[in-house]
């Protein structure tokens, strides 16, 4: 199945060094030659790359390891296809509208014989279980809250029906954000860590390569990376339960 990447942080940062140890799973590590996908938010912008080549052969990839683009918060995402062909359109990030926000959505799983109905605003562009999920979600949030964006306190006990209900069909973990709330969803494997003061170096397990943030971060910054396996091999990760919902915002869990 896929891999998931994502970044929450407290100020504008760059995901080369993780990207880079990701990237090396589509294709060179592991098997995800599928297609992969990044979306960076930026204000009220959404910056998005995808392609169907395996990340270690994306020139795209490449200029994103790279180019250091800032932002507090980044999903990515590398394939390795159970439903949908190998196609542009079914590589995740995938993104849309809604309370006049993007919201970007990538899954890692396999939902089996899953058919929800057609939904009143949100259709599949694709052929992928994913996108059909991802849709599900936004029209069961904009049907149920019509005039606008509610409260985190309001909104999460609705994602968390919609989500449990979608995972009772297979696997399904999943990252979901919108600029200002990440949310992880763990069925089976996803793990993270927050990297604060007192800041150290980190080494990669997919690349032998190291970095040191306390020559790079400041008091007080704070950076929350998700992934489905850990990326590096001398931090200590978190193994978020199954069927948890984590919600993540300034480099935080703040809300399970």
């Amino acid at each position: 199945m896929c891999q998931l990447l994502g970044m929450n942080c407290n100020v504008p940062t760059d995901i080369c060094f993780s990207f880079e140890g990701f990237c090396a799973r589509g294709g060179k590590t592991d098997e995800h030659r599928d297609g992969w996908g990044i979306a960076f938010f930026e204000g009220l912008g959404c910056r998005t790359f995808i392609d169907v080549q395996p990340s270690i052969a994306s020139p795209i990839a490449e200029l994103i390891k790279n180019y250091p683009i800032h932002s507090t918060n980044v999903i990515a995402h590398i394939r390795k296809a159970t439903q949908g062909e190998i196609k542009l359109e079914n590589c995740h990030p995938f993104r849309r509208e809604l309370w006049g926000k993007y919201w970007v959505f990538a899954h890692n799983g396999n939902l089996e014989n899953f058919s929800p109905a057609a939904g009143d605003f949100y259709q599949p562009v694709g052929d992928t279980d994913s996108e059909k999920a991802f849709c599900l979600i936004l029209n069961t949030l904009r049907e149920t809250f019509p005039q606008g964006k509610p409260s985190l306190e309001q909104l999460y006990p609705v994602l968390k029906t919609i989500t449990n209900s979608i995972a009772c069909q297979g696997i399904f973990n999943y990252l979901l954000c919108d600029g200002e709330h990440f949310f992880a969803y763990c069925s089976t494997k996803l793990s993270y860590i927050i990297r604060q003061y007192p800041f150290a170096a980190a080494h990669l397990i997919d690349e032998d390569v190291s970095v040191d943030f306390q020559a790079l971060a400041r008091l007080g910054d704070q950076v929350a990376i998700i992934a489905t396996t850990p990326l590096t091999d001398n931090e200590v990760w978190t193994a978020i339960n199954s069927g948890e919902l984590l919600v993540f915002q300034e480099g935080a869990a703040i809300l399970s």
